[in-house]
């Protein structure tokens, strides 16, 4: 190719990718559902916008480490410490008999449907065992389920993309062995792969150990030195081993988000920035590899493959993983119906389909085409589908707010006990242990310390709460906690103004969601509790009482709208405002 057309086919890659993620994301819809049709329609008018002609043999291994990149990142918000009971037991089951239910059927059905010899079957039955939390979070996070069945869903994809990686390795080698040699020693290959995939892991997790904790390098520097040991170890492991890179990137996340020693940098924006882009770019490349020609007489076996796969296969792995757990009727229901396949099922069919191909082996010609159906119609159909069904099952989270209120002074817990009479779920959080069992006296739910200590770590979302107001007395913690936790919420964080006067080395510097206004300050809140004013709540379409302030509305639908430093919202018939003013207070009195 020459130089031109080389510029142009990367910057039209580069362009549709992102410009199908936006175009997603304005139609409030999973990318993939756009990226797919997208990629496949550049392949097939632009000749520049092929990856194989633009990489040549480059194009496979730097897939291998796109995905290696992607699955590192995954495992970073793998909390194992949420991972226990028979949450746990659900996950362990939907990997390994997930793993052997989908891939024996799968190629069962392969066979017969698709017109394909039985070792091309067995391929593809392989790489159908993957589901992904590249395609699984997206959807989720439209669906909104309960905390547990989320876990249950984001942990599964997580963790089956690296297996299902190394099981497709493994069945290349065996398929195109002309001996039963390779086929018998299976089970020993994958042990091997799975202990060079560990010992990368522990190997790439000691080097982050080192940068973080001895060389303390900071947040910037951090983060291009973890995108570093992650391709590097990966690449690694690759050599000595296909696919046991994807392993060693899982491992290192996981040990980054679980370990007490890592002091990681807790921002990673141009980490998620990254990510966000290599899975634009693998789905459209991979995605134009494949050719009108090649789906001409694979759509409709394959469109029957996924029916079978979605209808039968799912429903029958879930029921037997969730057997004997306490999962509700509903939360089963919603498992059986939620195995999207993603990135690592595209870049293993098309790592490996070519390899069958050159081998001659029967209809191994229609493995990538055939697994592109199978992916655009399952994320399709999930993305179409899986809010109805969540609703239908009753495994939604309610769609009314979650606040999260972080601080337990009187004033403070006088409005969450405001919040929570207009009928909103409230969550509180508060350091010192009077402020705890203020909180508990109170009736709220208190959220467990080790909450937002992950989250502002960068190690985990905060499932379920919509939004956070940081209430503390300390401006500077309340003006740092708020820019650190900013998108690891679904909604907004906002923090109390610092007074005009304060003294702070960061609150009065930095910008962001402002509570109240400037004069409704932490120090004019104690002032005016001490005078015996109370936080309360009353029918938005009364007359304000005279010297009070509002705060927030709630809505008539559950949602909560605060007043902050730039707008205040507009009362409706139906919304309840809590105010600040004179009243009889909802706990223990005036603050000390």
């Amino acid at each position: 190719m020459t130089t031109n057309q080389v510029l142009v086919g990367v910057g039209l890659i580069v362009v549709l990718a992102v410009g199908s993620q936006i175009l997603a994301g304005r139609l409030r819809i999973p990318a993939l559902i756009v990226l797919l049709p997208v990629g496949f329609a550049a392949g097939a008018l632009i000749d520049d916008v092929d990856p194989e002609r633009l990489l040549g043999a480059a194009f496979s291994p730097l897939v291998s480490l796109a995905v290696a990149v992607i699955l590192y990142d995954a495992g970073l918000g793998l909390d194992l410490a949420r991972l226990k009971g028979h949450t746990r037991r659900v996950v362990v089951r939907l990997i390994w008999i997930g793993v052997l239910i989908t891939g024996l059927l799968g190629a069962l059905l392969a066979a017969p449907l698709l017109g394909m010899s039985w070792r091309a079957a067995v391929m593809i039955g392989a790489i159908l065992v993957v589901s992904g939390p590249t395609v699984v979070g997206p959807l989720l996070s439209f669906v909104r389920p309960k905390d547990r069945l989320q876990r249950v869903l984001v942990w599964e994809g997580s963790l089956i993309d690296p297996v299902g990686g190394v099981l497709g390795a493994l069945v290349f080698h065996a398929v195109v062995s002309t001996s039963g040699r390779h086929l018998g020693s299976g089970t020993t290959q994958f042990l091997i792969s799975m202990g060079i995939g560990a010992a990368g892991g522990a190997v790439g997790a000691g080097l982050l150990w080192v940068l973080f904790r001895v060389l303390r390098i900071g947040e910037v520097l951090g983060t291009t030195a973890q995108l570093a040991a992650v391709i590097g170890v990966a690449a690694m492991c690759d050599v000595l081993r296909e696919d046991t890179g994807l392993i060693a990137a899982v491992m290192m996340g996981l040990a980054v988000a679980n370990l007490s020693g890592m002091d990681v940098p807790a921002r990673r924006p141009f980490f998620e920035t990254l990510v966000s882009l290599i899975l634009g770019l693998l789905f459209i490349s991979i995605s134009a590899t494949v050719t009108p020609h090649s789906l001409r007489h694979v759509v409709l076996p394959a469109l029957g493959l996924a029916a079978l796969l979605v209808l039968v296969v799912r429903p029958l792995v879930a029921a037997v993983s969730t057997l004997g757990t306490d999962l509700t009727r509903g939360e089963r229901g919603f498992i059986g119906w939620m195995a999207p396949r993603g990135i690592v099922a595209a870049a293993t069919a098309s790592t490996f389909s070519a390899g069958l191909v050159a081998k001659g082996i029967g209809g191994a010609s229609k493995i990538l085409p055939a697994t592109f159906v199978v992916i655009t119609a399952t994320v399709t159909l999930y993305g179409l589908t899986a809010s109805p069904v969540a609703r239908r099952l009753g495994v939604v989270r309610p769609s009314r707010s979650r606040p999260l209120l972080v601080g337990g002074d009187p004033w403070v817990v006088d409005l969450g006990v405001a919040l929570k009479a207009a009928g909103l779920e409230v969550l509180m959080w508060a350091g010192e242990e009077e402020q705890r069992e203020r909180i508990r006296r109170a009736g709220i739910e208190l959220a467990p310390g080790e909450l937002l200590g992950a989250a502002t770590g960068g190690a985990a979302e905060l499932e379920g709460v919509t939004a956070v107001y940081f209430l503390t007395a300390e401006d500077d913690f309340n003006a740092l906690a708020a820019v650190i936790l900013r998108g690891s919420v679904e909604g907004t964080v906002h923090r109390l103004s610092a007074p005009a006067d304060s003294q702070g080395a960061v609150a009065p510097f930095i910008g962001g969601e402002v509570l109240f206004g400037p004069d409704l300050t932490w120090p004019t809140f104690s002032r005016r509790y001490q005078e015996g004013a109370a936080v309360l709540g009353q029918p938005a379409d009364n007359a304000l009482r005279p010297g009070s302030d509002l705060l927030f509305l709630v809505r008539r639908d559950g949602r909560l709208d605060p007043v902050t430093g730039g707008s205040a919202p507009s009362p409706r018939p139906g919304d309840t405002a809590v105010l600040l003013g004179p009243g009889r207070r909802g706990t223990d009195g005036p603050a000390e």
